[in-house]
């Protein structure tokens, strides 16, 4: 069973389909969180950098899970708003060895928290601060500092120190997701 099975099951949906944005940097690790979020039986060896978007579907018994892995690298990151209206989740990853980029992660941020039609919905967005595999990598509490998360005050936000690799982090997530659930999908 998966990730994304256990928390439909955890949520109690039924027949609902629940459309989650996949955001970040590129080379930051979204489509490799989605491998392994995947039940194992349909999670791929070969992870490629994903060019424009890819949407992958998983079908539970009570759910349908519509993911939009969408292209972190520069010249994508403008079609990001266009799927913004049916987003009812966010997950935001972050390269946590890439300090340098972390400033253009944080204006990627602010530039989605301020879009009209994000500002004025009350989204869960969930955080990855992954690749803490790595020797360069800062803290998830640093990563929040940087990107200034506690002036998040609208949205239910959490953030997660993350190895996607080894799929290390992501269930707290789940579960975070799993404990805003009464609020967000009811």
């Amino acid at each position: 069973m998966g990730l994304f099975d256990k928390l439909a099951g955890w949520l109690g949906l039924k027949k609902k389909e629940v459309h989650v944005l996949c955001l970040g940097l590129d080379n930051s690790g979204k489509t490799t969180i989605i491998n392994k979020l995947k039940p194992s039986n349909a999670q791929t060896q070969d992870i490629v950098p994903t060019i424009g978007f890819s949407i992958e579907k998983f079908k539970t018994s009570s759910l349908s899970f519509t993911v939009f892995d969408m292209s972190g690298q520069g010249k994508y990151r403008d079609l990001w708003e266009h799927y913004y209206k049916e987003g009812q989740a966010i997950i935001f990853v972050i390269d946590s060895s890439d300090k340098l980029r972390m400033v253009v992660a944080k204006e990627e941020l602010d530039t989605l928290l301020n879009h009209p039609d994000i500002k004025h919905r009350r989204l869960p967005i969930l955080f990855f601060a992954n690749k803490m595999d790595l020797r360069d990598a800062v803290s998830s509490v640093k990563v929040s500092q940087l990107l200034s998360l506690e002036n998040i005050k609208d949205k239910p936000w959490h953030i997660c120190a993350s190895d996607a690799l080894k799929g290390e982090g992501l269930q707290e997530g789940v579960d975070w997701l799993q404990g805003i659930s009464h609020v967000i999908f009811c």
